[in-house]
């Protein structure tokens, strides 16, 4: 079993996820002393050979502060409003950090939509490798200035997941509000103990974290870590910290026994594959028949007509879709080569029998075993 400090010494490539708590003031705005101490450690990381990336939030904090509002608003055009006006005072603040250390920055805003266009999720790759070329922190936040609700990635703990398979990081820390994941909410339960280790991210280990927190930012320890379990199905292991503790990057990295290390799972999956399972969003779900279902399950098997009982939702070829076992559990996603209304004309048939149905072919396949990733039961 990999060592921590094995993991940390091994890892070239950092994706580093601050949260609104962490450069959020109390009194409004950003937290400037914060920054610079995040800057100091990230920049002494960046010095040592480390590509690093920083997916920061605090846009509509610093927002909030130019316009006066005394809370977070509740609607998107008002968050949009103080993301536009703070996300100039972000990077700014970043930019007057990590100058004081000769390191330049660059500020990148993505949407859902970037990242789920193939094309485009290609081009922000190359577009950061020619930053790392001339030593530049890429600084990634949502655009939230231009966001609607249904290409939201929700909060930057998931962007921050997406990320490590956008740059093909070696290690993901989350700096939080809190000192790792806990057995129990700490606050509440003075038995609780901090979990130093997590080998694999079960659905028990899901109940322990409660429901999202409130407040500034918008995840909570739930939403940390379903973002190490997505980070984890590429083969990044992630560190989640408390950002509140001054020095804490360079505390682990020097072998400080802090926070809470989530192991990567051992079989990996490719960056496509990555993509597939946990940046598309499904359009619709196809209901298996039960052979079909342990054929996906057990042998990695394409998907034909045959095996398909039920289709839903308005798909079209090229769309990711759920495969669903007679149970309604989420056995697969995929990316489909038919359109919804030609796959229930086909669903439960042979796939010699396409043609004739339709007039023509594609493939035999529904989904093909290479646009297709079963998920692991938990």
């Amino acid at each position: 079993m990999p060592d921590r400090g094995g993991i940390l010494a091994r890892s070239r490539r950092l994706v580093i996820k601050v949260g609104s708590r962490i450069v959020s003031s109390g009194r409004g705005g950003l937290d400037m002393e914060r920054i610079r101490d995040l800057a100091d450690q990230i920049a002494a990381l960046h010095g040592r050979g480390r590509r690093v990336v920083l997916v920061s939030s605090g846009a509509i904090a610093a927002g909030m502060a130019r316009l006066g509002l005394a809370r977070r608003p509740a609607d998107i055009p008002l968050r949009q409003a103080a993301a536009a006006v703070g996300q100039g005072r972000l990077i700014w603040s970043y930019e007057e950090a990590f100058g004081r250390h000769r390191v330049r920055v660059a500020q990148i805003l993505l949407t859902a939509d970037d990242l789920r266009n193939r094309r485009r999720f290609l081009n922000a790759r190359n577009a950061i490798e020619a930053l790392f070329g001339f030593g530049v922190i890429p600084v990634i936040n949502e655009n939230d200035s231009v966001v609607v609700e249904e290409i939201k990635f929700g909060d930057n703990d998931r962007l921050s997941a997406l990320v490590t398979n956008l740059v093909d990081a070696d290690l993901l820390v989350i700096l939080s509000d809190v000192d790792g994941l806990y057995t129990a909410d700490p606050r509440r339960d003075p038995e609780a103990r901090l979990l130093p280790r997590v080998e694999r991210v079960t659905d028990e280990i899901v109940a322990m974290t409660g429901p999202p927190a409130g407040g500034p930012g918008t995840g909570g320890m739930r939403s940390k870590v379903l973002t190490a379990r997505t980070a984890a199905a590429y083969g990044t292991p992630t560190l989640v910290l408390n950002g509140h503790r001054p020095g804490i990057l360079a505390a682990a990295f020097a072998g400080e026994m802090v926070g809470t290390l989530f192991l990567a799972d051992k079989d990996r999956l490719s960056s496509r594959k990555h993509w597939i399972a946990y940046t598309l969003q499904p359009r619709g779900e196809l209901r298996l028949d039960r052979g079909a279902a342990e054929a996906l399950r057990r042998y990695g098997r394409s998907l034909l007509p045959s095996g398909i009982t039920a289709v839903s939702g308005k798909f079209e070829v090229g769309d990711s879709v759920r495969c669903l076992d007679p149970d309604g559990r989420e056995v697969a996603r995929g990316v489909v080569n038919y359109h919804a209304w030609e796959v229930e004309k086909i669903r439960g048939r042979r796939s010699d029998a396409i043609e004739e149905i339709l007039g023509y072919k594609y493939y035999d396949e529904v989904i093909h075993r290479d646009n297709l990733v079963v998920l692991a039961e938990e």
